[in-house]
């Protein structure tokens, strides 16, 4: 397999050293740790990234091959590496013309930059290798010219090195196939297929057929067909073939944002000279350009109606999509206009034509500038902007943000998100790093990678970087770099939780059990029982139901709560109760229910059946058997049947465990059969608990 270098000028390299020597896939995929039996992604009719390897780039060494999704989200703490991957990444098909090689003195690993010859040789370093999958449509655009069984396989690797300024791409192309199609497509006879015997490559074909006088009508046709290929190369063709099929990578960090004010005239005359424009400036030129118009027509021009218009109207277009995602103030607009620079402006924008973003509040009846809106909502905006201009110039293109919506509000982010899932992830890739757990799919877990610049300990306790490692593996064991994770985590499953209209606050995760055993039997007796519309939430207790309701009172839930109290509560009970956050029927004191003056869930249960369970559940015997008497003896000094089941274990033997209020409401869960029959212990019981749900449901909205 030879190594294909894309580019305009046609170069190439012929015998260039790839770890992708072989044609066959299946090595391919082996060698880069891939197994054989990958389940292709499949989108529809464009060449789809599916992995990526980074090597010897900043504080890369090797990061370890990174299987790509539709969306991966790579996270990790600062300085982890997570630019330095996406920036590699992008280096090896930019949309931005400007960059076209990886700069081996500024990014290549500077403790190992001396050894660069030692380490590889008569060949550059490779910066970034990558596996790409082709659907269908791919195949059939191949096909169709080079024939059905051109292809060995539906993967190509294109990978970079330092130095290169174009990719060298690996085409698994089977030229003896092409050979024998293009053959068979213009009819050639078996006298004159003679001629080709042996030929391996289009290329060889194209020269004996050159070679020969008074070619047939079928040969001569075959010969004009391989002449256009370039290079009369069949390789060459698939490669042209998939070229304009290919995305290009889009890089846009969260420092790229517009500039409120430009003047037309400076930025010309810096575009005309050559100077590098900042990126600010750059955003505003592809607004412009998304607008249909250009730095030139403004510049040339001194009627500006039109070209105001065609401003506007970008504006309103784009802020039209930005308030469908975001949620934080709905009152605003943005406004782009033209107009002469004022002498007293600072220089340069006292003269001459000055482009202008201002943001205009609604809510307030104010205008302005674009630079003092908040650096989220600027962020958002230049985004929005740079990734429609992008669309429009380059059609498919696969977008790496770094660090996107950094300066976004919590809700903002998750915002953002519903943005990537509903807006780019359905036509483009996505890779975007982050260290925000707001900025973490919580329901897509399994596209997050972990980035981490792992160091390791010799034996003589110096610490030594291997440099940053991308991880499948959503946790890895570095507290830090989890820490998004966890957050993610932790705010999906409180909103789970609580996601109900309806929710009911309890004590902790025993009091779900008991509630949920205890309502399954009335519901089977045909009594009042918790209804499914309830979410049983646990809130750690009176003092933690306060701070809960507040955190959560906007979001209009219908709360109940069902708390244990004792005498030492009470003035958190007030504090509840001043708050006036929830009606004071909507708080069910434990003590309400079982009728005593300080009382736990574990006081619903009549003291017979309450000590059978307990019994069943350490396998309590002789003379470490629980009785109604035993407990009630075990510590006089309360009523509450669960501070005396605590007593009670302190003085068995030290092989029994320490009572917990989890264990007998898990056990009561696995033999919910303790609350059938018709003793009196288990009709007192469940008439207390039928109590709390008649109550709760009353609130039911």
């Amino acid at each position: 397999m030879k190594g294909i270098v894309f580019s305009e000028g046609l170069t190439r390299v012929d015998n260039h050293t790839s770890k992708f020597d072989t044609i066959h896939s299946e090595y391919k995929l082996r060698h880069l740790g891939i197994d054989c039996k990958f389940v292709w992604l499949i989108v529809g009719g464009i060449v789809k990234l599916i992995r990526a390897h980074a090597t010897n780039y900043r504080n890369i060494i090797d990061s370890n091959p990174v299987d790509i999704g539709q969306s991966t989200c790579l996270v990790g703490k600062n300085e982890a590496g997570k630019s330095a991957f996406l920036k590699a990444l992008e280096g090896l098909r930019s949309t931005d013309k400007s960059f076209v090689d990886y700069g081996k003195v500024t990014n290549y690993p500077r403790r190992a930059y001396a050894d660069y010859a030692k380490n590889h040789g008569d060949h550059e370093a490779e910066v970034m290798s990558t596996i790409w999958e082709l659907d269908e449509a791919d195949v059939a655009a191949i096909t169709a010219v080079l024939g059905a069984k051109a292809l060995k396989s539906q993967t190509l690797e294109i990978f970079k090195t330092y130095e290169q300024t174009v990719a060298t791409w690996n085409v698994p192309l089977d030229e003896t196939a092409v050979i024998a199609h293009l053959v068979e497509a213009h009819g050639l006879t078996t006298e004159e297929r003679t001629l080709l015997a042996g030929a391996t490559s289009t290329a060889r074909v194209a020269t004996l057929l050159e070679e020969t006088d008074g070619r047939s009508d079928g040969q001569q046709s075959l010969l004009e067909t391989i002449n256009g290929f370039r290079e009369n190369d069949a390789e060459l063709k698939a490669l042209d073939i998939l070229n304009s099929r290919m995305p290009r990578f889009m890089y846009f960090s969260h420092y790229d944002r517009m500039s409120g004010e430009v003047s037309i005239e400076k930025l010309a005359q810096n575009k005309s000279k050559g100077i590098e424009i900042p990126h600010g400036d750059r955003v505003f030129l592809d607004f412009l350009e998304y607008a249909g118009t250009t730095l030139e027509d403004l510049a040339s021009t001194n009627q500006f109606e039109e070209l105001n218009a065609k401003c506007e109207a970008a504006a309103l277009r784009i802020t039209d999509q930005i308030f469908d995602y975001w949620t934080q103030n709905d009152e605003l607009k943005i406004k782009v206009v033209l107009s002469e620079g004022k002498s007293g402006d600072p220089a340069p924008f006292n003269s001459g034509p000055i482009a202008r973003a201002r943001v205009e509040n609604g809510l307030h009846g104010v205008t302005v500038p674009f630079s003092e809106r908040s650096a989220g909502f600027i962020w958002f905006f230049s985004f929005l902007v740079k990734f429609a201009q992008i669309r429009k110039t380059h059609g498919n293109v696969i977008l790496l943000l770094d660090e996107p919506g950094l300066t976004l509000h919590g809700t903002a982010q998750l915002d953002l998100l519903r943005y990537f899932a509903e807006e780019i992830a359905p036509n483009h890739q996505l890779i975007w790093s982050t260290h925000s757990p707001f900025m973490v799919p919580p329901n897509d877990l399994a596209s997050v990678r972990t980035v981490e610049d792992v160091v390791e300990t010799d034996t003589r306790g110096r610490k030594k970087s291997i440099g940053t490692k991308i991880r499948s593996d959503v946790l890895t064991t570095d507290p830090q770099t989890n820490f998004p994770v966890f957050g993610a985590m932790g705010f999906e499953i409180t909103q789970t939780l609580i996601i109900g209209k309806n929710t009911l606050l309890v004590e902790g995760p025993s009091d779900i059990l008991y509630l949920q055993v205890a309502s399954a039997a009335l519901k089977s007796a045909g009594r009042a029982h918790l209804a499914a519309r309830w979410a049983v939430c646990p809130s750690g207790g009176i003092d933690k139901v306060l701070p809960f309701v507040k955190l959560f009172f906007g979001n209009k839930l219908n709360i109940a709560v069902l708390t244990d109290f004792d005498r030492g509560q009470r003035r958190k009970l007030d504090d509840l109760y001043r708050a006036e956050l929830l009606e004071k029927e909507r708080i069910i004191l434990a003590t309400e229910i079982a009728e005593k003056e300080e009382a736990d869930i574990e006081d619903f249960f009549a003291p017979q059946l309450f000590v059978d369970l307990v019994n069943a559940t350490y396998g309590l015997k002789g003379e470490n058997l629980l009785t109604v008497e035993k407990l009630d003896a075990a510590d006089a000094g309360t009523c509450r049947i669960v501070k005396k089941a605590e007593a009670y274990f302190r003085v068995l033997p030290a092989d029994i465990p320490e009572f917990s209020h989890y264990e007998p409401a898990a056990y009561l869960l696995q033999h919910p059969k303790m609350l059938s029959g018709s003793s009196k212990a288990v009709k007192d019981t469940l008439d207390r608990f039928e109590k709390v749900f008649e109550r709760v449901g009353a609130f039911a909205d």
